[in-house]
C-alpha cells in the first residue's frame, strides 16, 4: 500500500470515527452519502453561480470566498471517502483506472495544435 493509500485510509478512518462517536453510522448508507456528496457539490457549485469567468478564477483571492470554497472542497471530499468506504471502493485506484480508460478512449491528437478542430 502506498503512502497515499495509507493518507486515505487514515481519512476515512477518522470520518468513521467521528460518524461513530456521534451515533450516525444507521444513516451513512449508500443512498444517503450520495445524495449528501451531491447537496455538497452543489454548494461548491452556489458559490461560482453568478461570477463570471473571470470572477471564478480569482475566487481564492479573497479570504472569505476563498474560505468557502475551501470548506467546501472538503466536504465533498468528506463524503466521497466515506460513501468509497462504505461500498468497498479504493479511490486511488478508481481515479488511476478511469484515467487509463480515458486515455485509451480520447487519444492525443497527432497535429501540433492540440487545440485545432482540423
Amino acid at each position: 500500500m502506498t503512502s497515499e493509500q495509507h493518507e486515505v485510509k487514515a481519512l476515512q478512518r477518522r470520518l468513521a470515527e467521528f460518524a461513530a462517536a456521534r451515533g450516525w453510522e444507521p444513516y451513512h448508507t449508500p443512498k444517503n452519502l450520495a445524495v449528501a456528496l451531491s447537496v455538497e457539490a452543489s454548494e461548491l457549485v452556489e458559490i461560482f453561480q453568478w461570477l463570471t469567468p473571470e470572477e471564478s478564477a480569482r475566487v481564492m483571492e479573497d479570504p472569505t470566498s476563498a474560505h468557502r470554497v475551501t470548506d467546501e472542497v472538503a466536504d465533498v471530499l468528506a463524503y466521497l471517502l466515506q460513501f468509497s468506504e462504505v461500498l468497498g471502493i479504493d479511490v486511488l485506484a478508481a481515479l488511476a483506472a478511469k484515467i487509463d480508460r480515458n486515455e485509451l478512449r480520447f487519444p492525443v491528437p497527432e497535429t501540433k495544435d492540440r487545440h485545432s478542430s482540423e
